[in-house]
C-alpha cells in the first residue's frame, strides 16, 4: 500500500530493553511522485522498443516478401530456361533435317546436270545428222537440176530438205547453248548446296560441282554456323539453369530463415505488448491514487472535453439537427481517388460544425500538447484539429497522410484502445511517426463519449513528455 498511518509502539515487556519506535514513512507524495516519474519513464522505454520492434517486423514482413517474390521469379527463369533448352534441342533437330533435305537437294541436282549432259549429247549428234543431211540434200539438188525438167520435182524437195535441216542444225545449237548455260548454273547451285567433295567427282555430278580443296558448300556452312549457334545456345541455357538452380536454393534457405526472423519478431512484439501494457497500468494506477502527477492536467482535460462533446452531441440530437441512427453511422463510403482513404459517414456534417470549438480550445493547455480528437468506436476521424484539417493534393502520398488526417480510419492499437475505451480514462504510451524518419514518443488519454447512454467513441489528447 502507498498510504500508511504511523504505527503507535507496542508496550514494553517486563525486564526487557525498550524497543526503538518505527521510523515513519516516507512522505506518500513524494513516494508516489517517484514512482509516477519511474512509471513514465519504463512506459517511454517501453514505447521506444515496441516501436523498433514493430519497425523490425514490418520490414522483416517486407523483406520476406520481397524475398517470396524473388524465388517465384527465379522459378519462372528456371521454366523460361528449361523451355529455351528443349526448343534448342528442337531447332538442333530441325538443322539436322534442313542439312538432309539440303544434301538430298544436292543429290538431285547432280542428277539433273547428268541429264543436262545427255540432253547436250543428243543436241550434238542432231547437229551432226542436219549437217549430214544438209550435204545430202545439196548434192541431191546439183544433181537434179543436171537432170533438167525430169528432175524440177526433185529438186524442190531437195531444197525443202536442205532448208529443214538447217533449221534442226541451228535449233540443236540453241539447245546445246542453253544446256551449257544450265550446266554451269546448276553447277553453282552444286557447288553451294553439297556437304563435302571427294578429290574424284562423284558419279552424276557435272565437272562445275567439284569443290577446290574439297570444302563445304555456302549453304553448308551457313548450317554448320547455325548449328554451331544453338549449341552455344543450349550450352549457356544450360549453365544458366545450373546458376538458377543454386540461386534458388540458397533463396529457399533465405526465406525460411526471413521466416524464423519474423516469427521470433512477432513473439518479441507480442511480448513488448504485455510489457507496454503492464507499464501504461502503472502509470493509470498512480494516477488513480488521487495524487496529481504531470499526467492529472491532460487527464482531467481529456475527461471535460468528452463531457462536452457528448452535451453537444446530446443537444444536436434533441433539437433533431442529427438523429440517432445518423449519429451512429458506421457505414464509411470511400471518398474515390483519396490516397491515404478517406470515408464520409452522415454524421461528418455535425462533426465539422460541433468538434472545433472544443477541440481547438485544448491545444493551447500547453506546449506539449500534439493534437485533441473525437473518435467514434472504430477509431474513424470525422474532423481533425485544423492543422490536419487540409484538403489532399493529387499523387503527393507523403503531404496527404501528414496534413490530411480527417475523414480516415485510425484502427492501430492506440487509435482503436483509445476510441472503445469505457473507463473514466485510459493513458497510453506510444511511439508515432512524424514522417521523414522521425519518431516521437508521446503520451494519449482518452475518456469515453457516450449519448444517450449509448458509447459513441472517445476523446484523444495525445502530448508529449
Amino acid at each position: 500500500m502507498l498510504f500508511s498511518s504511523f504505527r503507535k509502539p507496542a508496550a514494553e515487556p517486563a525486564g526487557q530493553a525498550p524497543i526503538a519506535p518505527i521510523a515513519p514513512l516516507p512522505d506518500a507524495r513524494r513516494v508516489v511522485g517517484t514512482l509516477a516519474q519511474q512509471a513514465s519513464t519504463l512506459g517511454r522505454e517501453a514505447a521506444e522498443v515496441r516501436g523498433v520492434l514493430d519497425d523490425s517486423h514490418k520490414s522483416a514482413t517486407a523483406q520476406g516478401a520481397a524475398v517470396q517474390a524473388l524465388a517465384q521469379q527465379v522459378q519462372q527463369v528456371l521454366r523460361s530456361q528449361t523451355a529455351i533448352g528443349e526448343e534448342t534441342e528442337l531447332g538442333l533437330k530441325a538443322v539436322a533435317q534442313v542439312d538432309q533435305a539440303v544434301h538430298a537437294v544436292g543429290i538431285e541436282v547432280a542428277g539433273i546436270v547428268e541429264t543436262l549432259h545427255q540432253v547436250a549429247d543428243a543436241a550434238g549428234q542432231i547437229t551432226q545428222i542436219a549437217l549430214q543431211t544438209r550435204l545430202v540434200a545439196f548434192n541431191a539438188s546439183v544433181e537434179a537440176k543436171r537432170a533438167g525438167e525430169a528432175g524440177r520435182g526433185f529438186g524442190v524437195v531437195a531444197d525443202a530438205v536442205k532448208d529443214l535441216a538447217g533449221q534442226v542444225e541451228s535449233s540443236s545449237k540453241e539447245i546445246m547453248g542453253t544446256v551449257s548455260q544450265l550446266d554451269s548454273r546448276i553447277a553453282a547451285l552444286s557447288r553451294e548446296i553439297t556437304r563435302q567433295d571427294s578429290s574424284k567427282q562423284q558419279p552424276g555430278q557435272g565437272s562445275g560441282a567439284v569443290h577446290p580443296g574439297g570444302q563445304p558448300g555456302a549453304v553448308h556452312r551457313a548450317l554448320a554456323a547455325v548449328t554451331q549457334g544453338v549449341h552455344r545456345i543450349l550450352a549457356a541455357s544450360q549453365q544458366s539453369r545450373e546458376v538458377c538452380g543454386g540461386l534458388d536454393g540458397q533463396i529457399t534457405t533465405i526465406d525460411a530463415e526471413m521466416r524464423r526472423t519474423t516469427t521470433a519478431l512477432t513473439s518479441a512484439l507480442n511480448r513488448t505488448e504485455v510489457f507496454l501494457r503492464v507499464s501504461e497500468n502503472l502509470i493509470e494506477t498512480v494516477a488513480e491514487c488521487g495524487i496529481e502527477t504531470e499526467d492529472t492536467p491532460y487527464i482531467l482535460a481529456a475527461q471535460q472535453t468528452a463531457g462536452q462533446i457528448t452535451k453537444l452531441l446530446e443537444d444536436a440530437i434533441r433539437t433533431g439537427t442529427i438523429s440517432q441512427q445518423d449519429l451512429f453511422d458506421d457505414q464509411y463510403r470511400p471518398i474515390i481517388g483519396t490516397n491515404p482513404a478517406q470515408h464520409t459517414t452522415r454524421f461528418i456534417g455535425v462533426a465539422d460544425r460541433l468538434f472545433p470549438q472544443v477541440q481547438e480550445k485544448v491545444l493551447g493547455l500547453s506546449g506539449k500538447v500534439v493534437f485533441c480528437i473525437a473518435a467514434d468506436r472504430n477509431g474513424y476521424i470525422a474532423c481533425h484539429n485544423q492543422k490536419y484539417n487540409h484538403a489532399q493534393r493529387s499523387g503527393d502520398v507523403a503531404w496527404n497522410t501528414a496534413n490530411c488526417r480527417n475523414r480516415r480510419i485510425f484502427n492501430d492499437r492506440t487509435g482503436l484502445a483509445s476510441a472503445r475505451n469505457q473507463r473514466p480514462f485510459l493513458l497510453q504510451t506510444y511511439r508515432r511517426d512524424m514522417g521523414g524518419g522521425n519518431f516521437v514518443v508521446m503520451k494519449e488519454a482518452a475518456a469515453p463519449i457516450a449519448v444517450g447512454g449509448r458509447h459513441w467513441g472517445g476523446l484523444r489528447l495525445a502530448f508529449k513528455f
